[in-house]
Protein backbone atom coordinates (compact mmCIF):
# COMPACT_ATOMS: atom_id res chain seq x y z
CA UNK A 1 0.00 0.00 0.00
CA UNK A 2 1.11 3.54 -1.11
CA UNK A 3 1.45 5.48 2.31
CA UNK A 4 0.01 8.78 0.66
CA UNK A 5 -0.80 9.35 -2.98
CA UNK A 6 0.50 12.10 -4.81
CA UNK A 7 -2.20 13.68 -6.91
CA UNK A 8 -2.11 15.99 -10.30
CA UNK A 9 -5.13 17.43 -11.21
CA UNK A 10 -5.18 19.80 -14.76
CA UNK A 11 -7.58 22.55 -15.08
CA UNK A 12 -7.67 25.81 -17.77
CA UNK A 13 -10.17 28.32 -17.36
CA UNK A 14 -10.14 28.71 -20.97
CA UNK A 15 -11.97 25.22 -21.62
CA UNK A 16 -14.65 26.40 -19.71
CA UNK A 17 -15.12 29.51 -21.70
CA UNK A 18 -16.66 27.88 -25.11
CA UNK A 19 -20.07 27.25 -26.43
CA UNK A 20 -21.58 24.94 -28.44
CA UNK A 21 -24.95 26.61 -28.98
CA UNK A 22 -28.17 27.73 -27.37
CA UNK A 23 -29.76 24.59 -27.67
CA UNK A 24 -27.13 22.32 -27.46
CA UNK A 25 -26.75 19.75 -24.24
CA UNK A 26 -23.02 19.71 -23.78
CA UNK A 27 -21.62 22.94 -21.67
CA UNK A 28 -18.14 23.36 -21.06
CA UNK A 29 -19.46 25.69 -18.31
CA UNK A 30 -19.97 22.95 -16.12
CA UNK A 31 -16.22 22.28 -15.85
CA UNK A 32 -15.65 25.68 -14.15
CA UNK A 33 -18.23 25.19 -11.91
CA UNK A 34 -16.41 21.61 -10.55
CA UNK A 35 -13.13 23.51 -10.04
CA UNK A 36 -14.65 26.48 -8.51
CA UNK A 37 -16.12 23.84 -6.29
CA UNK A 38 -13.28 22.11 -5.90
CA UNK A 39 -11.50 25.11 -4.73
CA UNK A 40 -14.24 25.95 -1.97
CA UNK A 41 -13.90 22.68 -0.41
CA UNK A 42 -10.17 22.80 -0.53
CA UNK A 43 -9.07 19.97 -2.38
CA UNK A 44 -6.46 22.19 -4.19
CA UNK A 45 -4.11 22.10 -1.34
CA UNK A 46 -3.76 18.85 -1.55
CA UNK A 47 -2.77 18.12 -5.22
CA UNK A 48 -0.66 19.64 -7.39
CA UNK A 49 -2.31 22.19 -9.74
CA UNK A 50 -1.35 22.21 -13.64
CA UNK A 51 -2.45 24.22 -16.19
CA UNK A 52 -2.21 21.62 -19.55
CA UNK A 53 -0.20 22.61 -22.25
CA UNK A 54 -2.23 22.98 -25.54
CA UNK A 55 -1.95 19.78 -27.50
CA UNK A 56 0.10 20.45 -30.55
CA UNK A 57 -1.47 19.17 -34.18
CA UNK A 58 1.32 16.69 -34.45
CA UNK A 59 0.33 15.14 -31.05
CA UNK A 60 -3.14 14.85 -31.86
CA UNK A 61 -2.44 13.10 -35.10
CA UNK A 62 -0.95 10.14 -32.88
CA UNK A 63 -4.12 9.04 -33.76
CA UNK A 64 -6.23 10.96 -35.69
CA UNK A 65 -5.46 11.34 -39.45
CA UNK A 66 -3.71 14.52 -40.21
CA UNK A 67 -6.29 15.80 -42.69
CA UNK A 68 -9.02 15.75 -40.04
CA UNK A 69 -6.84 17.63 -37.47
CA UNK A 70 -5.89 20.38 -40.17
CA UNK A 71 -9.58 20.76 -40.71
CA UNK A 72 -10.71 21.02 -36.97
CA UNK A 73 -7.59 23.72 -37.16
CA UNK A 74 -8.31 25.77 -39.65
CA UNK A 75 -12.50 25.98 -40.07
CA UNK A 76 -14.24 28.45 -38.12
CA UNK A 77 -18.04 29.41 -37.83
CA UNK A 78 -17.44 32.10 -40.08
CA UNK A 79 -16.04 30.09 -43.09
CA UNK A 80 -18.11 26.34 -42.01
CA UNK A 81 -20.19 27.20 -45.43
CA UNK A 82 -17.62 27.24 -47.74
CA UNK A 83 -17.24 23.73 -46.60
CA UNK A 84 -20.44 21.76 -46.91
CA UNK A 85 -18.91 18.57 -48.49
CA UNK A 86 -16.08 18.50 -45.61
CA UNK A 87 -18.29 18.97 -42.73
CA UNK A 88 -20.14 16.00 -43.72
CA UNK A 89 -17.10 13.57 -44.33
CA UNK A 90 -16.16 15.11 -41.02
CA UNK A 91 -19.36 14.39 -39.56
CA UNK A 92 -19.64 18.26 -38.26
CA UNK A 93 -23.08 19.39 -37.63
CA UNK A 94 -25.79 19.19 -35.54
CA UNK A 95 -24.59 17.00 -32.41
CA UNK A 96 -20.40 18.38 -33.15
CA UNK A 97 -21.27 21.77 -34.01
CA UNK A 98 -18.15 24.50 -35.48
CA UNK A 99 -18.00 26.67 -33.11
CA UNK A 100 -15.62 29.88 -31.85
CA UNK A 101 -12.21 28.51 -30.42
CA UNK A 102 -13.24 24.63 -31.31
CA UNK A 103 -9.47 23.68 -31.93
CA UNK A 104 -8.25 25.44 -28.79
CA UNK A 105 -10.75 23.81 -27.03
CA UNK A 106 -9.77 20.78 -28.41
CA UNK A 107 -5.84 21.32 -27.50
CA UNK A 108 -6.60 22.11 -23.96
CA UNK A 109 -8.45 18.99 -23.42
CA UNK A 110 -6.25 16.74 -25.04
CA UNK A 111 -2.91 18.27 -23.89
CA UNK A 112 -4.54 17.46 -19.87
CA UNK A 113 -4.87 14.44 -20.65
CA UNK A 114 -1.44 13.61 -22.51
CA UNK A 115 0.07 15.59 -19.77
CA UNK A 116 -1.61 13.48 -16.90
CA UNK A 117 -0.14 10.43 -18.46
CA UNK A 118 3.30 11.70 -19.31
CA UNK A 119 3.16 12.60 -15.86
CA UNK A 120 2.30 9.09 -14.40
CA UNK A 121 4.85 7.95 -17.02
CA UNK A 122 7.64 9.19 -15.47
CA UNK A 123 6.37 8.99 -11.78
CA UNK A 124 5.75 12.38 -10.64
CA UNK A 125 2.05 11.03 -9.46
CA UNK A 126 0.47 8.28 -8.53
CA UNK A 127 -3.16 9.82 -9.93
CA UNK A 128 -3.57 12.20 -12.41
CA UNK A 129 -7.34 14.11 -13.08
CA UNK A 130 -8.10 15.93 -15.76
CA UNK A 131 -12.27 16.50 -15.64
CA UNK A 132 -12.08 18.28 -19.24
CA UNK A 133 -11.19 15.30 -20.88
CA UNK A 134 -13.40 12.10 -21.18
CA UNK A 135 -14.44 12.22 -24.88
CA UNK A 136 -14.84 8.75 -25.69
CA UNK A 137 -16.54 8.70 -28.82
CA UNK A 138 -14.55 10.45 -31.19
CA UNK A 139 -13.09 8.53 -34.38
CA UNK A 140 -9.85 8.22 -35.79
CA UNK A 141 -11.18 10.65 -38.91
CA UNK A 142 -14.58 11.78 -37.72
CA UNK A 143 -16.28 13.66 -34.73
CA UNK A 144 -19.07 12.09 -32.80
CA UNK A 145 -21.79 12.45 -30.04
CA UNK A 146 -20.40 16.14 -29.12
CA UNK A 147 -16.22 14.77 -29.51
CA UNK A 148 -13.72 15.90 -31.37
CA UNK A 149 -10.28 15.15 -30.75
CA UNK A 150 -10.17 11.55 -28.59
CA UNK A 151 -8.14 12.54 -26.01
CA UNK A 152 -8.53 9.10 -24.05
CA UNK A 153 -6.76 7.36 -26.82
CA UNK A 154 -4.30 9.97 -26.84
CA UNK A 155 -3.59 9.44 -23.23
CA UNK A 156 -3.41 5.52 -23.87
CA UNK A 157 -1.09 5.93 -26.49
CA UNK A 158 1.37 7.72 -24.02
CA UNK A 159 0.92 5.28 -21.47
CA UNK A 160 1.51 2.13 -23.82
CA UNK A 161 5.08 3.66 -24.05
CA UNK A 162 5.72 2.50 -20.50
CA UNK A 163 2.79 -0.16 -20.07
CA UNK A 164 2.34 -3.46 -21.57
CA UNK A 165 -1.17 -3.66 -20.54
CA UNK A 166 -3.32 -0.59 -20.17
CA UNK A 167 -6.72 -1.05 -18.93
CA UNK A 168 -9.79 1.09 -19.80
CA UNK A 169 -12.83 1.41 -17.69
CA UNK A 170 -16.13 3.73 -18.59
CA UNK A 171 -18.86 4.66 -16.27
CA UNK A 172 -20.25 7.01 -18.60
CA UNK A 173 -24.22 6.07 -19.82
CA UNK A 174 -22.83 6.04 -23.15
CA UNK A 175 -20.66 3.22 -24.59
CA UNK A 176 -17.38 3.89 -24.86
CA UNK A 177 -17.07 3.73 -28.55
CA UNK A 178 -14.43 5.65 -30.07
CA UNK A 179 -12.00 4.10 -27.10
CA UNK A 180 -12.82 0.43 -27.94
CA UNK A 181 -12.39 0.88 -31.64
CA UNK A 182 -9.29 2.42 -31.59
CA UNK A 183 -7.78 -0.87 -29.99
CA UNK A 184 -10.39 -3.51 -31.21
CA UNK A 185 -7.80 -5.43 -32.76
CA UNK A 186 -4.78 -5.25 -29.80
CA UNK A 187 -4.33 -7.12 -26.45
CA UNK A 188 -2.17 -4.48 -25.09
CA UNK A 189 -5.42 -2.24 -24.31
CA UNK A 190 -8.17 -3.65 -22.70
CA UNK A 191 -11.86 -1.58 -22.75
CA UNK A 192 -14.65 -2.13 -20.05
CA UNK A 193 -17.59 -0.27 -20.75
CA UNK A 194 -20.63 0.02 -18.21
CA UNK A 195 -23.31 1.27 -20.57
CA UNK A 196 -27.19 2.17 -21.02
CA UNK A 197 -27.76 -0.56 -24.16
CA UNK A 198 -31.09 -1.06 -26.59
CA UNK A 199 -34.05 1.59 -27.94
CA UNK A 200 -31.92 3.42 -30.40
CA UNK A 201 -30.08 4.73 -27.97
CA UNK A 202 -26.47 6.63 -28.78
CA UNK A 203 -24.06 5.30 -30.14
CA UNK A 204 -26.01 2.00 -30.53
CA UNK A 205 -23.19 0.64 -31.60
CA UNK A 206 -22.83 -2.59 -29.24
CA UNK A 207 -23.91 -5.61 -27.67
CA UNK A 208 -22.52 -8.40 -25.32
CA UNK A 209 -20.99 -10.37 -27.28
CA UNK A 210 -18.67 -7.21 -29.40
CA UNK A 211 -15.68 -9.08 -27.84
CA UNK A 212 -12.71 -7.45 -29.70
CA UNK A 213 -11.06 -9.22 -32.78
CA UNK A 214 -7.99 -10.97 -33.95
CA UNK A 215 -5.09 -10.44 -31.22
CA UNK A 216 -7.84 -8.18 -29.37
CA UNK A 217 -10.24 -11.21 -29.05
CA UNK A 218 -11.89 -11.12 -25.87
CA UNK A 219 -10.06 -7.53 -24.71
CA UNK A 220 -12.85 -5.86 -25.32
CA UNK A 221 -15.77 -6.08 -22.74
CA UNK A 222 -19.06 -4.86 -22.93
CA UNK A 223 -21.78 -4.52 -19.87
CA UNK A 224 -24.77 -3.28 -21.25
CA UNK A 225 -27.63 -2.46 -19.28
CA UNK A 226 -31.29 -1.45 -19.52
CA UNK A 227 -32.99 1.97 -17.67
CA UNK A 228 -32.78 2.65 -14.23
CA UNK A 229 -29.84 0.43 -12.68
CA UNK A 230 -29.29 1.86 -9.01
CA UNK A 231 -26.55 2.24 -6.78
CA UNK A 232 -26.51 -1.24 -5.11
CA UNK A 233 -26.94 -3.35 -8.50
CA UNK A 234 -24.25 -0.96 -10.17
CA UNK A 235 -21.54 -1.37 -7.81
CA UNK A 236 -21.65 -4.90 -7.27
CA UNK A 237 -21.40 -5.81 -10.80
CA UNK A 238 -18.79 -3.39 -11.58
CA UNK A 239 -17.00 -4.46 -8.34
CA UNK A 240 -17.16 -8.35 -9.37
CA UNK A 241 -16.46 -7.40 -13.06
CA UNK A 242 -13.09 -5.20 -12.54
CA UNK A 243 -11.60 -7.00 -10.06
CA UNK A 244 -11.67 -10.55 -12.04
CA UNK A 245 -10.30 -8.14 -14.67
CA UNK A 246 -7.46 -6.32 -12.87
CA UNK A 247 -6.54 -10.32 -11.46
CA UNK A 248 -6.51 -11.53 -14.74
CA UNK A 249 -5.10 -8.81 -17.19
CA UNK A 250 -2.41 -7.57 -14.63
CA UNK A 251 -2.42 -3.91 -16.14
CA UNK A 252 0.24 -1.66 -15.49
CA UNK A 253 -2.08 1.24 -15.65
CA UNK A 254 -5.62 2.37 -15.23
CA UNK A 255 -7.41 4.35 -17.36
CA UNK A 256 -11.05 5.68 -15.14
CA UNK A 257 -13.70 7.42 -17.29
CA UNK A 258 -16.14 9.07 -15.47
CA UNK A 259 -19.23 10.43 -17.56
CA UNK A 260 -22.12 11.83 -15.30
CA UNK A 261 -24.53 11.50 -17.45
CA UNK A 262 -25.36 7.89 -15.57
CA UNK A 263 -26.05 9.88 -12.72
CA UNK A 264 -30.23 10.12 -11.83
CA UNK A 265 -31.56 13.12 -13.32
CA UNK A 266 -28.78 13.34 -15.60
CA UNK A 267 -30.45 15.61 -18.96
CA UNK A 268 -29.48 12.49 -21.11
CA UNK A 269 -29.47 9.63 -19.25
CA UNK A 270 -31.89 7.67 -17.57
CA UNK A 271 -30.16 5.59 -14.79
CA UNK A 272 -30.77 5.59 -11.17
CA UNK A 273 -27.12 6.45 -9.69
CA UNK A 274 -26.88 8.75 -6.85
CA UNK A 275 -23.38 9.99 -6.51
CA UNK A 276 -22.43 8.29 -3.60
CA UNK A 277 -22.86 4.78 -6.55
CA UNK A 278 -20.96 6.83 -8.82
CA UNK A 279 -18.12 7.29 -6.48
CA UNK A 280 -17.67 4.04 -5.44
CA UNK A 281 -16.65 3.08 -9.16
CA UNK A 282 -14.07 5.64 -8.57
CA UNK A 283 -13.21 4.34 -4.82
CA UNK A 284 -12.94 0.57 -5.93
CA UNK A 285 -10.68 1.36 -8.89
CA UNK A 286 -8.29 3.71 -6.53
CA UNK A 287 -7.73 0.76 -4.11
CA UNK A 288 -6.22 -1.41 -7.00
CA UNK A 289 -2.95 1.04 -6.47
CA UNK A 290 -2.14 1.52 -9.76
CA UNK A 291 -1.18 4.59 -12.03
CA UNK A 292 -4.83 6.03 -12.38
CA UNK A 293 -5.46 8.72 -15.25
CA UNK A 294 -9.36 9.99 -14.45
CA UNK A 295 -11.39 12.32 -16.34
CA UNK A 296 -14.55 13.51 -16.85
CA UNK A 297 -17.14 12.61 -19.96
CA UNK A 298 -20.88 13.13 -20.77
CA UNK A 299 -23.29 14.48 -18.11
CA UNK A 300 -25.70 17.29 -19.27
CA UNK A 301 -27.31 18.27 -15.34
CA UNK A 302 -24.43 20.57 -14.89
CA UNK A 303 -24.87 21.40 -10.99
CA UNK A 304 -24.74 17.14 -10.87
CA UNK A 305 -21.90 17.02 -13.08
CA UNK A 306 -19.82 19.46 -10.67
CA UNK A 307 -21.23 17.76 -7.43
CA UNK A 308 -19.96 14.69 -9.03
CA UNK A 309 -16.78 14.99 -10.05
CA UNK A 310 -16.10 17.18 -6.82
CA UNK A 311 -16.84 14.55 -4.93
CA UNK A 312 -14.84 11.91 -6.38
CA UNK A 313 -12.07 14.53 -6.38
CA UNK A 314 -12.20 14.05 -2.45
CA UNK A 315 -12.64 10.50 -2.96
CA UNK A 316 -9.16 10.07 -4.84
CA UNK A 317 -7.46 12.70 -1.88
CA UNK A 318 -9.08 10.40 0.58
CA UNK A 319 -11.24 13.32 1.86
CA UNK A 320 -14.90 12.69 2.96
CA UNK A 321 -16.57 16.20 2.07
CA UNK A 322 -19.71 18.08 4.12
CA UNK A 323 -22.81 17.80 2.81
CA UNK A 324 -23.58 21.67 2.37
CA UNK A 325 -21.65 23.56 -0.14
CA UNK A 326 -19.54 26.11 0.95
CA UNK A 327 -19.65 29.26 -0.22
CA UNK A 328 -18.38 30.03 -4.46
CA UNK A 329 -18.55 31.37 -7.11
CA UNK A 330 -21.32 29.33 -8.66
CA UNK A 331 -23.49 29.07 -5.17
CA UNK A 332 -26.67 29.55 -7.13
CA UNK A 333 -26.68 27.00 -9.38
CA UNK A 334 -26.91 24.66 -6.40
CA UNK A 335 -29.69 26.47 -4.96
CA UNK A 336 -31.90 26.45 -2.89
CA UNK A 337 -30.68 23.59 -1.03
CA UNK A 338 -27.08 24.01 -1.63
CA UNK A 339 -26.04 20.85 -0.76
CA UNK A 340 -23.73 17.97 -2.56
CA UNK A 341 -26.20 15.20 -2.44
CA UNK A 342 -28.87 14.77 -4.96
CA UNK A 343 -32.22 12.52 -4.75
CA UNK A 344 -32.26 9.35 -6.13
CA UNK A 345 -33.58 8.37 -9.36
CA UNK A 346 -37.06 7.13 -10.17
CA UNK A 347 -37.16 5.55 -12.67
CA UNK A 348 -37.98 1.77 -13.42
CA UNK A 349 -35.25 -0.37 -12.63
CA UNK A 350 -35.64 -2.90 -15.79
CA UNK A 351 -32.14 -4.60 -15.16
CA UNK A 352 -33.62 -7.88 -13.58
CA UNK A 353 -31.51 -10.21 -10.93
CA UNK A 354 -31.17 -12.63 -14.02
CA UNK A 355 -30.47 -10.35 -16.67
CA UNK A 356 -27.68 -9.17 -14.71
CA UNK A 357 -26.53 -12.47 -13.44
CA UNK A 358 -26.27 -13.74 -17.01
CA UNK A 359 -24.64 -10.29 -18.16
CA UNK A 360 -22.06 -11.43 -15.03
CA UNK A 361 -21.14 -15.20 -16.07
CA UNK A 362 -20.71 -14.19 -19.93
CA UNK A 363 -18.20 -11.70 -19.33
CA UNK A 364 -16.42 -13.91 -16.57
CA UNK A 365 -16.44 -16.68 -19.21
CA UNK A 366 -15.00 -14.54 -21.57
CA UNK A 367 -12.19 -13.56 -19.37
CA UNK A 368 -11.19 -17.42 -19.08
CA UNK A 369 -10.73 -17.37 -22.78
CA UNK A 370 -7.60 -14.98 -22.35
CA UNK A 371 -3.97 -15.07 -22.15
CA UNK A 372 -3.19 -15.03 -18.57
CA UNK A 373 -1.78 -11.20 -18.42
CA UNK A 374 -0.38 -11.40 -22.38
CA UNK A 375 3.50 -10.69 -22.80
CA UNK A 376 4.36 -8.01 -24.82
CA UNK A 377 7.91 -7.59 -25.79
CA UNK A 378 9.04 -3.88 -24.63
CA UNK A 379 11.06 -2.04 -27.41
CA UNK A 380 12.63 1.12 -26.22
CA UNK A 381 11.18 3.63 -25.01
CA UNK A 382 10.30 6.93 -27.37
CA UNK A 383 10.64 10.00 -26.50
CA UNK A 384 7.65 12.19 -25.47
CA UNK A 385 6.71 13.97 -28.58
CA UNK A 386 8.45 17.09 -30.07
CA UNK A 387 7.72 20.41 -29.24
CA UNK A 388 8.82 22.83 -31.47
CA UNK A 389 9.96 26.15 -30.19
CA UNK A 390 8.62 29.47 -31.46
CA UNK A 391 10.39 32.13 -33.29
CA UNK A 392 9.17 35.78 -31.39
CA UNK A 393 10.15 37.22 -34.37
CA UNK A 394 8.06 35.91 -36.33
CA UNK A 395 5.04 36.13 -33.95
CA UNK A 396 2.72 39.05 -34.62
CA UNK A 397 3.07 42.08 -31.70
CA UNK A 398 -0.66 42.90 -32.28
CA UNK A 399 -1.61 39.69 -31.53
CA UNK A 400 -3.58 39.33 -27.71
CA UNK A 401 -1.10 37.21 -26.17
CA UNK A 402 -3.80 34.47 -24.55
CA UNK A 403 -4.10 33.12 -20.71
CA UNK A 404 -1.87 29.78 -22.08
CA UNK A 405 1.19 31.71 -22.99
CA UNK A 406 1.27 34.40 -19.71
CA UNK A 407 0.50 31.80 -17.32
CA UNK A 408 3.56 29.16 -15.92
CA UNK A 409 2.54 25.63 -16.09
CA UNK A 410 2.37 25.35 -12.02
CA UNK A 411 -0.28 27.48 -10.56
CA UNK A 412 -0.53 29.26 -7.29
CA UNK A 413 -2.95 29.37 -4.62
CA UNK A 414 -3.28 33.43 -5.59
CA UNK A 415 -3.53 32.47 -9.32
CA UNK A 416 -6.82 31.46 -9.39
CA UNK A 417 -9.02 33.14 -11.32
CA UNK A 418 -11.24 35.10 -8.54
CA UNK A 419 -14.14 37.56 -8.64
CA UNK A 420 -14.40 40.14 -11.90
CA UNK A 421 -11.34 38.22 -13.31
CA UNK A 422 -13.61 35.15 -13.73
CA UNK A 423 -15.94 35.83 -16.84
CA UNK A 424 -17.12 32.26 -17.00
CA UNK A 425 -20.36 33.14 -14.79
CA UNK A 426 -21.39 35.56 -17.07
CA UNK A 427 -22.11 33.51 -20.37
CA UNK A 428 -25.64 32.93 -20.68
CA UNK A 429 -25.44 28.64 -20.61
Amino acid sequence: MRSKDKISYFYDGDVGSVYFGPNHPMKPHRLCMTHHLVLAYDLHKKMEIYRPHKAYPVELAQFHSADYVEFLHRITPYTQHLFSNELARYNLGEDCPVFENLFEFCQIYAGGTIDAARRLNNQLCDIAINWAGGLHHAKKCEASGFCYINDLVLGILELLKYHARVLYIDIDVHHGDGVEEAFYFTDRVMTVSFHKFGDMFFPGTVVLKDIGEREGKYYAINVPLKDGIDDNSFTRLFKIIISKVVDMYQPGAIVLQCGADSLAGDRLGCFNLSIDGHAECVKIVKKFNLPLLVTGGGGYTKENVARCWTVETGVLLDTELPNEIPENEYIKYFAPDCLLNIPNGHIENLNSKSYLKTITMQVLENLRSIQHAPGVQMQEVPPDFYIPDFDEDEQNADERMDQHTQDKQIQRDDEYYDGDNDNDHNMDM
